[in-house]
């Protein structure tokens, strides 16, 4: 049965197999074509998914309060409005399940051409909605409900984004190819916040009745782009050789708990100081900058111009895992976080722009892009084969609730109780403690050249030399 289902999928292995073994230059060649194109398809199809996710956020802040909730422009509205942003992050773990599941047992490429019409069609929707003034509470329903497909969507783009240029990438460049996925999360951000502080720049009328509209259904052209690219790309080469051997479990995401646990803590703790300390970063930042007097701009200017930054630098520590290790370098970040927790606040208190930018250059494009840059091949060679979709999307959208999705809130709270930064710098710090104490837990994954293997299993069965190191 096996054999008659899986028939295509095992011709197409056999073939390029024996094509391998005859021709190694072809074989090479081929390779790294195949790498090249999923790194792209990856890059270009998370950039357009976390552009409509990071819309949401920005639009959050600034109108779909009074649009949407409340009629006017009041602070309830505004809350209101975030709290529908937090929704977002709750539902990020159940999409992790739901296409860790099925990317598990029917392929990663097909989960991320769901994912990203799920996202783009949900993000036009939103840029069509009746507002407040026009339905009632209709509106924040519609709105409520749009958003929490979103964060289904983006619960599963993150990890088949991953594994679909980590399953391809050479072993010893893993790394480097793997970190692509982030850059183009990156790129979603700078995209959606240029996109609409041109918006902006209409008259306030014509934003606030149909200029706020356009970016959203932009989303829809952006989704048609981005599906031209991944419907060609081809499935990974792990998933292939899993599904031709009959490898693949009936319920992965329950596999990946009762086999896994260890490595799904070590993903969560991982990103505790990565995710939390991102939005503290980029997000709290604006709203600490505005409490001690300091211009929003100069503050949202140093954060674009530090992800710009972020984009070459996390390629750069990616690739400096795959020669000293994902763990020493992962520290690098989590260590960083913990330093920097008190000099980054105490930088923007100087209301001094240049040093406000080192705080924010520091922060985000050393110690976050350390973190970030190494994420994808260190969680994706921490799992077996047959449940690394549902094992690292569990971890990573769990950890996205504790962290990034409270972290602004709870930083505000913070703020408010004592009216200065210090008890946020030991928050901030807790955050990169946990992130530490996780990545010293795990074992050091590189390089993995099994990927149907986990590191732990791999590292085991790995032969020793005279003085009982492992080679």
């Amino acid at each position: 049965m096996i054999a008659d289902e899986c028939g295509p999928t095992m011709r197409r292995s056999r073939a390029r197999n024996m094509q391998n073994e005859t021709d190694p230059v072809m074989s090479n060649h081929t390779a790294e074509t195949r790498t090249r194109k999923a790194a792209a398809a990856s890059l270009i199809g998370s950039a357009l998914e976390w552009y409509d996710f990071f819309l949401y956020g920005t639009a959050a802040a600034l109108i779909f309060g009074p649009l949407f909730f409340t009629g006017d422009d009041s602070l309830t509205g505004t809350l209101a409005a975030f709290g529908t942003f937090a929704i977002g992050f709750i539902a990020r773990p159940f999409g992790g399940v739901i296409f860790g599941h099925f990317g598990d047992r029917v392929g990663r490429k097909s989960m991320l051409v769901i994912t990203l019409m799920m996202m783009g069609i949900c993000t036009a929707l939103i840029g069509l909605l009746p507002t407040y003034a026009q339905i009632g509470m209709w509106a924040p329903i519609l709105l409520v409900t749009l958003r929490v497909i979103q964060g289904i969507a983006v619960g599963g783009e993150w990890g088949g984004a991953v594994l679909l240029i980590s399953e391809n990438a050479p072993p010893r460049r893993r790394g480097f190819f793997s970190a692509f996925s982030q850059v183009g999360v990156t790129l979603g951000f700078i995209l959606s916040s240029s996109v609409f502080a041109l918006v902006s720049l209409l008259p306030e009328d014509d934003f606030l009745s149909w200029g706020w509209r356009i970016p959203f259904v932009l989303g829809l052209v952006l989704m048609i782009a981005g599906l031209v690219i991944r419907m060609k790309v081809e499935e990974t080469p792990v998933f292939e050789e899993l599904q031709s051997g009959g490898s693949n479990v009936r319920y992965p995401a329950l596999e990946a708990i009762k086999t896994q646990r260890r490595s799904i803590l070590i993903t969560v703790g991982a990103r505790m100081a990565e995710n939390g300390g991102s939005y503290i970063f980029a997000v709290f930042s604006l709203a600490y900058g505005v409490h001690i007097g300091v211009g929003s701009g100069v503050i949202l200017t140093a954060i674009i111009a530090a992800n710009i930054l972020e984009a070459f630098t996390m390629v750069g520590f990616a690739a400096l895992s795959d020669r000293i290790g994902r763990r020493p370098v992962y520290l690098i970040g989590a260590v960083g976080v913990i330093v920097w927790a008190a000099p980054f606040f105490l930088l923007i208190n100087t209301k001094n722009t240049a040093l406000i930018w080192i705080a924010i250059i520091v922060a985000i494009s050393i110690c976050h892009s350390a973190m970030i840059g190494t994420q994808p091949s260190f969680f994706s060679e921490l799992f077996t084969g047959n449940v690394r979709y549902s094992g690292l999307s569990i971890g990573h959208e769990v950890a996205a609730i504790f962290a990034g999705g409270v972290a602004p809130l709870i930083a505000t709270a913070l703020l408010a109780w004592s009216g200065t930064y210090w008890p946020i710098a030991v928050y901030l710090a807790c955050f990169g403690v946990l992130s530490t104490i996780a990545v010293i837990k795990a074992p050091e994954t590189r390089p993995t050249d099994d990927l149907l293997t986990s590191s732990e299993s791999a590292s085991e069965a790995r032969p020793t030399n005279e003085v009982g190191e492992r080679v």
